[in-house]
């Protein structure tokens, strides 16, 4: 009988191989028996991770926004955020940020004082995070928080120093340490921070015309949250809507248009594609940029779902070596349609991503048809190759519209979010409001895997300087090759509505690999070649063997 069942089970397998999308799903399966893991961390964390970062102290800073009534998790020691301007509560005794510690799973609330909702941010080199804009009397603000490694640390906040409302903007690290701040709603400019050296500190910035934002602007606002990549030569990557430039913001000039992505449908918010710079790697004579853009709503989708029609998400990716003489866009197609995915770059050179509705767009109520699926992506295996696309293990909790997701250390990937509607929403509601924090575990993080992942055990310095020779000891059980051994640094990013500001991987040039004894090894690498290669700034180390990553290490690179 046993064999029998067994029997049926290979012709039914028979069959269904024939079918692309279980060609994927097997793949997953058969290349590694482990699809990923899903971990609940918190069942409820109070807020809606709407925006989070990853500090170099290892806790994770989130916030949501302020006038969508009280949040699930109080302020401590009685303290109330007092504020007039407020569109639903002018004395709130809730917080709408919080800090996450990995190492503990706890959480403790911050106090914001105004609306961040919708807002940007980016670490300094100094590993303050400076968070700009918002919604209504946060929309010219600026904050600060500094990490400490006591509870003492909060935001601090700066009203009026931006020249503009910065709503639905994109920030980007550049070489020199500044921030620049592009865009938002009904604004087709950008500014610094911190000001000119030469501008009156009591004065705003005056804000520089960006034509190109008020070219790709349309009544569905398809260029906010513009994509942003820093590149190796210094200048930037702008995508709004269909269209991309490479830019120079020291002489605000464009330098040059590259073709529209084809198939004319918008990539930003509403239509909340997802877009990475994948890595630079240092090893290479020339060093190349390639900047990926996946999924989004189709053109007309927002005012669709307005009126209670949610259109099939799309399911492309485009890829262009923006640094080749005539680049063209590289297409293909995903497994999985997807609106609102988080895109996230892994330390072993895959992409995974993840959250997002297979139809509809982002905004209120507008998405349908949650995608629990997280897919990993090897942008290096041949286009037609079996094991390019790779199907995970399914969520069972939706994220939709205000969802997000980062990378930690150890290599999960932290999601959170959820809150597709006007206020929290818990019941009543076809989606409700979700506050719950998971962890995603790659199939790289697989124990069948250990005795192949590197254990990093000591960095020679936790500076790593421009050019400067650095040396990782790390151990594996193992070995297999030198040729097997890569050492990368990864960028945090900051994510909101599915991009991941600053997110940035760089392979650094490795001289060689020497065996110590046993199973002790060190890999010597060099440092970034320059600023526009890696701007300043704290980064995660990684050691991948044989295409598995080691834990990160924190490093500074000045």
């Amino acid at each position: 009988m046993r064999m029998r069942m067994i029997f049926t089970m290979i012709i039914i397998l028979s069959i269904l191989s024939s079918f692309p999308f279980f060609q994927v799903l097997v793949l997953s399966q058969t290349s590694f028996g482990y699809q990923g893991q899903w971990q609940l961390l918190q069942a409820s964390i109070g807020i809606s991770a709407m925006h989070m970062q990853l500090l170099h102290n290892d806790k994770v800073i989130m916030f949501d926004r302020t006038d969508f009534g009280p949040s699930n998790l109080p302020l401590s020691h009685d303290h109330c955020r007092v504020d007039p301007l407020d569109k639903v509560l002018t004395t709130d005794c809730t917080a709408h940020s919080l800090l996450y510690d990995i190492a503990t799973n706890t959480f403790r609330p911050l106090m914001v004082q105004t609306d961040t909702w919708c807002s940007s941010a980016s670490v300094l080199p100094n590993g303050t995070l400076v968070q700009t804009g918002g919604f209504n009397d946060g929309e010219r603000n600026i904050r600060m928080f500094t990490p400490s490694w006591d509870e003492t640390c909060d935001w601090i906040e700066f009203p009026g120093y931006l020249s503009q409302r910065r709503w639905y903007a994109t920030n980007q690290i550049l070489p020199d340490g500044r921030v620049i701040v592009v865009g938002g709603r009904r604004q087709f400019n950008y500014e610094f921070y911190p000001r000119s050296q030469n501008n009156d500190n009591n004065l705003p910035n005056s804000p520089i015309h960006l034509s190109f934002l008020q070219e790709t602007s349309d009544p569905s606002e398809n260029n906010l949250y513009p994509f942003l990549h820093l590149l190796p030569d210094g200048n930037l990557f702008i995508f709004a809507n269909t269209r991309c430039v490479l830019f120079d913001y020291n002489q605000n000039r464009v330098l040059k248009e590259f073709p529209p992505i084809p198939g004319n449908d918008p990539r930003n918010y509403p239509s909340s594609g997802a877009s990475i710079l994948l890595p630079l790697d240092e090893n290479k004579a020339n060093i190349e940029a390639e900047i990926m853009v996946c999924g989004g709503a189709p053109r007309g989708s927002f005012q669709g779902a307005i009126k209670g029609t949610y259109m099939q998400a799309l399911s492309s990716c485009g890829r262009l070596k923006v640094t080749d003489q005539n680049p063209t866009w590289v297409m293909e197609d995903m497994p999985l349609a997807r609106v609102m995915g988080d895109m996230l770059l892994l330390p072993n050179d895959e992409v995974v991503i993840i959250n997002g509705v297979g139809s509809g767009t982002a905004g209120w109520e507008h998405g349908r048809e949650p995608v629990l699926t997280p897919i990993l992506f090897r942008p290096y295996e041949n286009m037609d190759s079996r094991y390019r696309f790779s199907v995970m293990s399914p969520a069972s909790r939706p994220r939709l519209y205000h969802s997000s997701a980062i990378l930690l250390k150890d290599g999960r990937v932290l999601v959170g979010g959820s809150n597709p509607h006007v206020f929290y929403n818990f019941t009543g509601v076809e989606y409700p409001t979700d506050l719950s924090l998971e962890a995603f575990s790659p199939p790289y993080l697989s124990p069948t895997l250990d005795h192949l992942r590197p254990n990093i055990r000591h960095v020679t310095s936790d500076i790593l300087g421009y050019r400067v020779f650095s040396y990782i000891t790390f151990t594996v059980a193992r070995y297999t090759s030198d040729s097997e051994v890569s050492v990368r640094i990864i960028a945090p990013s900051f994510t909101t509505h599915s991009f991941g500001m600053n997110q940035r991987m760089v392979v650094l040039k490795l001289v060689g690999v020497t065996h110590v004894n046993g199973d002790t090894y060190y890999a010597t690498v060099v440092g970034p070649s320059t600023a526009e290669i890696a701007p300043p700034g704290y980064y995660m180390l990684f050691v991948v063997h044989a295409g598995i990553p080691s834990s990160g290490s924190w490093v500074q690179v000045l």
